[in-house]
């Protein structure tokens, strides 16, 4: 039979391969708190791929607050990932308090409202990425306040890299994480994102994303040497963030051309190696 742990590691290694990968770099009697969080955050975030309706989502993600707040202790007991992430938080004596506000941000997700603003971008990604990071560095035993403030530098310019990746996937199923703030300076419309109109327009409101997050990268670089050695391995994942960036720069909006499974594996493991590569540029 397969144990909570097991099944976290198995989806997390099948779901999000580089937080897997990162989590190998952590110490080994921490691994599988790390998994539980990874695996909790891919049941959240993929909750909007698994409901037609925002009510079926929004009852899956009332689900999870309550089983995080000990209202379904039969029901999470039974279910692996909460078990395994309960059990995770009460060894470590964390609070549920982060992990209610990303579910919370996600529920975002559900619905097709665009997002308006860069400030409202900046706070869904430290409500959500940011939240995973910080919470692995407190696992890790890492998290300070110069932590937390990297942490939501880290999670803006991951967030970033993902909308750009995903631009189509998300245009296809009409949702816009690309802040309309952004397109409107540069005369692009909602409509025209969602009809994969690929303009000149478009091309530099991404370029002004990327932008962003380039600044957001290099504030985490500059807070890095602040930061306990403890909450490296919690930060890996962003290493992908910079080589991702530049990579879609010259980049079809609509086609992009993700990094290799193996370009990203090797730079997990320079980054592993030497910290200062984390958030390179």
């Amino acid at each position: 039979m397969t144990t909570n742990a097991e099944h976290c590691a198995n989806l997390v290694r099948e779901a999000d391969r580089d937080r897997y990968l990162a989590a190998l770099f952590a110490p080994e009697e921490h691994r599988d708190a790390l998994l539980s969080l990874y695996a909790f955050n891919i049941e959240i975030a993929r909750v909007r791929d698994l409901v037609r309706e925002p009510m079926p989502g929004e009852i899956r993600l009332q689900w999870w607050r309550e089983a995080l707040a000990g209202e379904r202790d039969t029901e999470a007991a039974a279910h692996p990932v909460a078990a395994a992430l309960r059990e995770a938080l009460q060894r470590y004596g964390l609070s549920a308090d982060p992990l209610q506000a990303l579910i919370d941000a996600h529920a975002f997700d559900l619905y097709d409202e665009p997002m308006a603003s860069l400030r409202d971008f900046d706070d869904h990604a430290a409500n959500t990425r940011g939240a995973v990071f910080a919470v692995a560095a407190a696992m890790l035993g890492g998290l300070t306040p110069q932590t937390q403030s990297l942490c939501r530098h880290a999670a803006i310019a991951y967030t970033a890299a993902g909308v750009v990746a995903n631009l189509a996937v998300h245009a296809a199923r009409r949702q816009l994480y690309v802040p309309v703030e952004l397109l409107g300076r540069h005369g692009v419309t909602p409509q025209a994102v969602f009809a994969r109109e690929n303009s000149s327009g478009l091309h530099a409101a991404l370029a002004d994303l990327r932008a962003h997050a380039g600044e957001h990268l290099a504030a985490a670089r500059s807070a890095l040497s602040s930061v306990p050695a403890a909450a490296l391995p919690a930060l890996l994942p962003a290493a992908t963030v910079g080589a991702a960036l530049r990579r879609d720069e010259d980049a079809d909006p609509f086609a992009p051309q993700p990094l290799s499974f193996l370009k990203r594996q090797w730079l997990l493991w320079r980054a592993a190696r030497n910290p200062k590569r984390i958030f390179r540029g």
